[in-house]
């Protein structure tokens, strides 16, 4: 009886970390592209958005119109994944580094929080490196 339980336990956590491993890649994907309206569908209804030394907590339609400004004026040219981890109050985050097409390196990062069942964005930081 505990094998099938336990099957089925290491099963949901496989997923589970596929599951986290296919948002950080469509999110990456997102940045790399330069796809405002891709990297809101993760957003929660109010996300806290930086870019550069500008911080506010912006409604999701909001947000995404300050990412679809944000990458006009620096355009995408590659975006890497550093750093995937959980943090001590088990939030998910990501750490990369955006090149844009000016030559400019941006630290960016990204942070999770899981609310009914779904992983939705936090908060995205664009700083200068």
């Amino acid at each position: 009886m505990k094998k099938p339980l336990q099957l089925l336990l290491s099963l949901m956590m496989v997923f589970s970390v596929a599951k986290a491993i296919d948002i950080f890649d469509d999110i990456g994907s997102a940045i790399r592209s330069g796809d405002a309206r891709l990297i809101a569908r993760y957003f929660n209804n109010n996300v806290d958005l930086t870019i550069f030394n500008q911080e506010e907590v912006y409604s999701k339609a909001q947000a995404e119109m300050v990412l679809k400004d944000f990458f006009s004026k620096n355009s995408p040219k590659s975006f890497t994944i550093i750093h995937r981890g959980v943090s001590k109050e088990g939030a998910r985050y990501a750490i990369g580094t955006l090149t844009t097409a000016q030559g400019q390196n941006i630290r960016t990062y990204f942070f999770f929080k899981e609310s009914g069942g779904s992983a939705y964005i936090q908060e995205l930081r664009f700083e200068r490196e």
